[in-house]
């Protein structure tokens, strides 16, 4: 059965669109409610964490999971805004058997989302989420709880210090961010009271942008997919760094010095040559994706730090940190996971560990965090309609064989699906900039050809 509704981070659509309505999270609640519940040890009550960024829709979502799994007899503790990191974090602690986010990252807040953590605090692998969307088609009726054992639902009023002090455990101990000067981006996302708030208590001199929520601005100019803002603050204001999370604060950018933007494969390198200087680096490797720059790679084959490459979306780095006994891993894009503090992309945990080198090293960001020469690389998207299957087609088959060809030995050639909405990636990087800028053109023209004829 070919899974219809998860992508690569959860389900994710248009807000009160078909699968984003509130009639959806109910269903998907309940069929995740039969398939996780009683997998825990012991005689507990089957229990639920719900979070959610700040989506005006976030409000209605909330409404129809808990709805959803108090009819099938779980317990459900709402935190209210909280990064996703934070979910993960409390289904552990709080011994869930479900931690749910609600949100949609770093899209506009016209889209929404639902991520699903199992007990581990990890997010849920493809065969759970294919067991899930088997009962959403088999039926959920029969397995309503009887109403002497339905649920109740509860506010968990100190989630936000919860998170809060267990990043701050995670910073050297005796060690703190005092001397600099900090201008943190919260794109008006579930970071925007935590991140300026930890970085404050660290003694940093924090500047706070992109943290006035009203549920329509998350991510509108501010965050880690639009660092201007952000750039233009770090220099107008003489800061030391600039830090960027994206709408659910799993993501982190960084902005030195200079307002020049580093992305998460520099900051990755920082983190595991620095790990590496300190015998922290476990097994000498780190994992990436299939994204991140080859730059980068050859990079750390130079300093003899193996890299890995995995698919797209943190929970596979995660899947192959766990298989690779790693503890660093991430994405280009910025998630990025120590899995000696975290289970899953946390953007603020990452950028305390980064700030700790900078105060460690004493030199400026531009410095510190710019190891690598990327290679050119060039990405683009070409949206299809739902239902097309433009990677299907032959003649798209035959030009992305001869890209492969093109590129061999000097680079190389990446197309795929995205995970979340409906467009074809198109990726190339290599030593040329003009073979890659003419290899990814031609690739785009037959899948946009493809595409418009199915």
């Amino acid at each position: 059965m070919t899974r219809q509704y998860f992508g690569t981070d959860g389900i994710r659509g248009q807000a009160n669109s078909f699968p984003m309505t509130a009639e959806m999270a109910l269903k998907v609640a309940m069929a995740t409610a039969v398939v996780l519940r009683g997998r825990r040890n012991g005689d507990q009550t089957d229990r639920a964490v719900i979070g959610k960024d700040t989506r005006l829709s976030c409000y209605m979502l909330e409404q129809a999971l808990t709805a959803g799994f108090l009819s099938m007899g779980m317990e459900v503790i709402l935190t209210g805004p909280i990064p996703t990191p934070g979910i993960a974090k409390l289904t552990q602690s709080l011994r869930a058997d479900v931690g749910v986010m609600i949100s949609a990252s770093h899209n506009a807040y016209q889209d929404n989302g639902i991520k699903l953590f199992g007990a581990d605090g990890c997010k849920l692998g493809d065969e759970i989420e294919q067991a899930i969307e088997e009962k959403l088609a088999s039926g959920i009726d029969d397995d309503l709880a009887a109403p002497e054992k339905l649920g109740k639902a509860q506010r968990l009023d100190d989630a936000l210090g919860r998170y809060v002090e267990s990043i701050k455990r995670t910073f050297p101990k005796g060690k703190s961010l005092n001397g600099l000067k900090i201008v943190v981006d919260c794109a008006h996302g579930a970071g925007y009271k935590v991140a300026p708030m930890v970085l404050w208590e660290l003694e940093a001199e924090v500047i706070a942008i992109g943290c006035s929520p009203d549920g329509r601005n998350i991510n509108e100019g501010y965050g880690a997919t639009a660092t201007e803002n952000l750039q233009k603050s770090v220099v107008e204001n003489n800061a030391d760094v600039g830090i960027a999370l994206d709408g659910d604060a799993d993501r982190l950018i960084m902005v030195d010095e200079k307002g020049n933007k580093i992305d998460g494969d520099q900051l990755m390198a920082a983190l595991a040559l620095s790990w590496q200087e300190q015998g922290l680096l476990k097994n000498d490797g780190i994992v990436a994706t299939v994204m991140s720059n080859l730059g980068m790679e050859r990079f750390l084959e130079e300093k003899g730090i193996k890299m890995q490459r995995a698919a797209v979306g943190d929970r596979y780095v995660v899947e192959q940190m766990r298989e690779g006994g790693y503890n660093l891993g991430g994405e280009q894009s910025g998630h990025i996971i120590l899995s000696d503090h975290s289970t899953t992309g946390d953007g603020l945990l990452a950028a305390l560990h980064v700030l700790a080198i900078l105060k460690a090293k004493n030199k400026p960001a531009s410095e510190v965090l710019n190891l690598f020469e990327p290679l050119p690389q060039i990405l683009r998207s070409v949206r299809f309609e739902n239902g097309a299957k433009p990677l299907d087609d032959t003649q798209v088959q035959e030009a992305i064989e001869q890209a492969e060809k093109t590129l061999v030995g000097d680079g190389r050639v990446l197309v795929r699906a995205s995970g979340t909405e409906p467009v074809i990636r198109v990726m190339a990087e290599g030593d040329n900039p003009e073979t890659i800028e003419n290899v990814v053109g031609d690739l785009c023209a037959v899948i946009e050809k493809a595409a418009q004829s199915a």
